[in-house]
């Protein structure tokens, strides 16, 4: 049985390694014990491992004996430099190259997409540099990752994350001025991780893939369609934008390998509020 290892089992992490465990030696990484104690209920080895930007835990020198890796380490945050992320990468490759690790699958977003709108949708294909990348830490992150390797890289790009506990509407109930006129690149959660299990199980490997689903509805009309379904209040007020100007992103290039999204209209997506 080939062996997957996940640095990262949080929202996404989690549920991709219920989904691969049937198929493949699964381990992980956690930040916390009480987390640590959490998946070994639920059939996971999990191990302690931080990037602090050094590495730092027990054991972890594990996660990096397996033939696939999976990285899920975002930037923590959206502003400053990114200089800790991008060191946090520099310890992660110096790891990987004293590993057997032979494939890795490593977890960006669609925000390195310049952030101007374009005719069409931003593709795989879009060239993007650091002069146009809309977040350039995102974008010097891929690159050190593809740079000087040893390993089949394949880069996966989520849009905005959301189902089950993340309730888009919470953010925005009750405030004035929102951005309700633009179109949303969202994934729900179960989609998420079935579209990493689908690249390990399929061996999609040395590819960029989009990970968006493929309608884009208005946002106003996901909050308000939440607000229904869920009594929280609305936005007090939209921006007075007129609509059709919108940076879409492309998932047409995962569809054309066979998968296929369960929620592929953010309209529809299934919430569980935190506390049922």
């Amino acid at each position: 049985m080939n062996s997957v290892s996940i640095i990262g089992l949080g929202w996404i992490g989690t549920p991709t390694a219920h989904l691969l465990r049937n198929a493949y030696e699964v381990i992980g990484s956690t930040t916390n014990a009480e987390k640590q104690t959490k998946l070994a209920l639920e059939g996971i080895k999990a191990y302690r491992f931080s990037l602090n930007p050094h590495p730092e835990g027990i054991g972890f020198n594990t996660l990096f004996h397996s033939e696939i890796l999976i990285v899920n380490i975002p930037p923590r945050t959206r502003t400053g430099d990114g200089t800790f992320h991008l060191e946090q990468i520099k310890y992660l490759k110096s790891l990987l190259a004293q590993s057997t690790v032979k494939k890795v699958l490593f977890v960006s977003s669609t925000g390195v997409y310049p952030d101007q709108n374009i005719a069409g949708k931003y593709a795989e294909d879009f060239p993007v540099t650091l002069d146009t990348t809309g977040h350039d830490t995102i974008f010097r992150a891929e690159q050190m990752m593809a740079k000087d390797r040893n390993y089949d890289l394949t880069i996966v790009r989520f849009g905005g994350l959301l189902g089950d506990d993340r309730i888009p509407l919470r953010y925005f109930t009750g405030k004035e001025n929102v951005a309700g006129h633009t179109r949303v690149n969202f994934i729900h959660r179960q989609d998420a991780a079935r579209m990493l299990a689908w690249i390990v199980e399929k061996g999609l490997w040395n590819g960029i893939y989009n990970g968006v689903a493929p309608k884009h509805p208005l946002r106003r009309d996901i909050y308000e369609k939440l607000s229904q379904e869920t009594g929280m209040a609305p936005p007090a007020s939209y921006q007075n934008e007129p609509e059709g100007n919108d940076r879409l992103i492309s998932s047409e290039k995962i569809r054309a390998t066979g998968f296929e999204f369960k929620f592929s209209d953010p309209l529809e997506f299934s919430y569980q509020p935190q506390g049922q």
